[in-house]
């Protein structure tokens, strides 16, 4: 089929909606979610890399905080980008020879499912999906026009999402396999290939050195991962997950990976697709690594149904109706639509347990999904420590530390903290925050945020004269329930040596 037009009025309607529900669709008791914290502080940090993710998420928070730091001013990006993603759905509809029902079809297909909990959080997996469906559509884009250009904006697009999340190798692979297994394979034995792969290391290249100087972080966290959330990837369970994500529209994207394979053509993109499911099963990836694929299967998958429902025009009444129908209950799962207390009544009442939704890290169910939870609690967290510091002498606060055990917490009081000479006393050694910590540092008084109280072989805490219990969250939906708030006072002159001692041995570990 020959390109057909963009319909610009259904792809900007259908764009606007994805951009406003961020803003529209979050009950205002929910704050930002714990990953947000962490990102919007690595803006305020700038650097070639972090010990979790690469940096351009990083560098919007910077622009965030230009903007005065608002938390609109953080989901502005998931808004924009989910609403661009959409955008390049379409366009790929259309590379496809696809109408305007196909267009519209595909564009429904990003409004639903795992992309309404996606594009409301300010994570990196936002940019790896657009980053991915713009790879391919330079892809689909190729093998009409067999220009060069095409292969130079799929490189581009690929080098954009190493900057964004580096599981972008997983699709990277994927079509490097997928080349070689079609007759596109002739394209590895061009020297222009090479030619462009190497500018896309280039592109890459001042992280790649970043993490080298730095004794490559990512594989450092991708061991933790393997050790706590990874270690129980179950293949089966993959491809179940893969069938749930995008559920009210499993009859389109599957519909689009046999078209794919149907079309000479087009067999690459079913494929690559297939390909990204091996890889991240033997790379023990999570579910949603895959996300990025789909919306160049929901594109395949909605220029099918137009072919197929055109003498049948109702068939495409029942498509939509059917999304949609899929949708509304979908809306409570991927949003947190209603106050925490009226959602958690309502998972009860469903038994929405049963589908796996509600069940966080620890592998057990909880009264709200994790994601949700971790959106709780942080303000009562700050409030809490910042009238607690307040309260302390003027001499106890210029001689005091506030450390927090995870980046969650010490994001939260350095975001939400009113006063400037808080926020500054914040530190934690968790994440990029331990990058942060100044290289040396008195440490007098210390108060300590934290989910248990330390233990005896947390030697720096045995070296204060007293220590008392100030507070702790008690918002029973928030995933922070019981983090505790506790002064310890008079250090000795051994607390502040051997504080040092643990962070620059912690830093040393990645050159810093």
């Amino acid at each position: 089929m020959p390109p057909a037009k963009p319909h610009t009025i259904i792809i900007l309607v259908l764009a606007i909606i994805k951009f406003c529900i961020p803003f529209l669709l979050i009950a205002p008791s929910f704050e930002l979610q714990r990953d947000e914290f962490l990102y919007y502080q690595q803006g305020q940090h700038a650097a070639l890399g972090y010990l979790e993710n690469p940096p351009l998420l990083s560098y919007l928070a910077r622009v965030s905080s230009w903007l005065g730091g608002g938390e609109w001013t953080i989901k502005l990006w998931p808004a924009l980008i989910g609403a661009s993603t959409l955008i390049i759905t379409c366009l790929i509809v259309a590379r496809l020879g696809g109408m305007a029902f196909a267009q519209f079809l595909a564009g429904l297909g990003i409004i639903t499912g795992v992309f309404l909990r996606i594009h409301i959080l300010f994570q990196p997996n936002i940019l790896d999906i657009f980053s991915w469906t713009s790879s391919i559509y330079f892809l689909v884009r190729y093998t009409r026009s067999k220009n060069f250009k095409d292969i130079l904006g799929m490189v581009l697009c690929i080098a954009l999402g190493w900057w964004s999340k580096y599981s972008i190798v997983f699709l990277a692979a994927a079509i490097f396999i997928g080349l070689l297994l079609t007759h596109y394979r002739f394209l590895l034995w061009q020297g222009k290939t090479y030619l462009l792969a190497a500018i896309g290391i280039l592109i890459i290249l001042p992280n790649l050195w970043w993490q080298y100087a730095h004794h490559w972080p990512v594989l450092h966290h991708m061991k933790e991962l393997r050790e706590t959330q990874l270690a129980i990837v179950n293949p089966v369970n993959f491809i179940i997950d893969q069938l749930l994500l995008l559920f009210p529209v499993l009859i389109i994207w599957i519909a689009g990976l046999i078209w794919f394979f149907t079309q000479s053509i087009y067999r690459i993109i079913g494929w690559i697709y297939l390909l990204v499911i091996v890889l991240l099963i033997a790379g023990s990836g999570k579910n949603y690594y895959s996300v990025g694929i789909y919306p160049v299967l929901l594109a395949g998958g909605a220029v099918a149904w137009e072919q197929w429902s055109k003498s049948k025009k109702w068939i495409r009444y029942v498509l939509i109706i059917s999304i949609i129908g899929l949708t509304i209950p979908f809306l409570r799962i991927g949003l947190p639509l209603e106050e925490p207390k009226a959602l958690s009544t309502f998972y009860e009442k469903k038994r929405y347990g049963r589908l796996g939704i509600l069940e966080w890290e620890d592998h057990k169910n909880h009264a709200l999904p994790q994601d949700f939870a971790d959106m709780l609690g942080w303000k009562e967290l700050t409030e809490k420590a910042e009238s607690f510091f307040d309260k302390l002498p003027d001499s106890s606060r210029a001689n005091t530390i506030i450390y927090c055990r995870n980046y969650g917490q010490a994001g939260a009081l350095q975001y939400y903290g009113r006063n400037e000479h808080f926020r500054k006393k914040v530190i934690s050694d968790n994440g990029s925050f331990l990058l942060w910590i100044p290289d040396s540092f008195l440490l007098k008084n210390l108060i300590f945020i934290g989910r248990s109280v330390p233990k005896r072989e947390d030697e720096v805490f045995q070296h204060f004269e007293t220590v008392r219990m100030a507070d702790s969250v008690t918002n029973p939906l928030s995933r922070q329930l019981g983090d505790k708030i506790i002064f310890f006072e008079n250090a000795d002159t051994m607390a502040s040596w051997l504080a040092n001692k643990i962070i620059k041995e912690k830093k040393r570990e990645f050159n810093y």
